[in-house]
């Protein structure tokens, strides 16, 4: 397979000398390796197999034939099959990532990618849905408070709807995570890229985790999980 036959006007040539001074194009694979997110690792590669398979890319070297032209195509293409705005911002910024590894291991002289108009940000795009505070109510309201699980999913959504957690910083937070500080009760939450934050405890969230760990029996069990 060989690079799509697209207008190169914005293409700007190598010269002779420029070329020979490029070393080799390494794998996509030791670019892959500095990705720490297993997720966005994923996401990624998913992306660059698209990339690829669009401009028929098969040899690491081929990435050097890669223009604007190409990434304009490859954008308008994206759009032509109705992707939303944030997967399609999401698949440019994966390419550009690669070509400034590429660019940084100079093997390659220029990111094609950049200047590439990306779609605007849809201002409700990626946002959680809010719920009216009767929902919430009604949520907080809805498991049976006489039982253990009941106190403990009460407790659990208490936290969730105050402080606006995330699942896996819920899932995180451990007994000795609960503390004061300057009298105050916190969560002290571990975020991502293990950044600390703490927040203060709502009173109905104390009040709720008390009821809980009153039941619960692991209190004085600082490295248990909290939920």
């Amino acid at each position: 397979m060989s690079v799509l036959p697209i207008p190169v006007e914005n293409a700007r040539r190598l010269t002779g000398a420029e070329f020979h001074q490029l070393t080799a194009v390494p794998a996509e694979a030791e670019w892959f390796a500095n990705l720490d997110n297993p997720r966005t690792r994923r996401a990624y590669r998913i992306d660059l197999q698209d990339f690829m398979g669009f401009a028929g890319i098969a040899r690491p070297d081929e990435f050097r034939l890669v223009t604007r032209a190409h990434v304009l195509a490859w954008r308008n293409t994206l759009e032509e099959r109705a992707l939303s705005g944030a997967t399609i911002r999401r698949k440019l910024a994966a390419l550009s990532s690669l070509f400034v590894y590429l660019c940084e291991k100079n093997a390659v002289a220029s990111n094609p990618v950049r200047g590439a108009k990306r779609p605007k940000v849809d201002g409700n795009e990626g946002k959680t849905p809010a719920i009216g505070d009767h929902q919430a109510r009604a949520l907080l309201d809805a498991p049976d408070p006489a039982t253990p699980k009941g106190k403990r999913d009460r407790a659990l959504l208490s936290v969730l709807l105050y402080h606006g957690l995330r699942r896996e910083e819920l899932c995180l937070l451990k007994v000795k995570d609960l503390h004061h500080r300057r009298g105050v009760s916190h969560l002290r939450v571990h975020g991502k890229g293990n950044k600390l934050r703490y927040l203060p405890l709502h009173p109905d969230s104390a009040a709720k985790i008390h009821l809980y760990l009153e039941v619960a029996g692991h209190r004085d069990a600082p490295d248990a999980p909290l939920f």
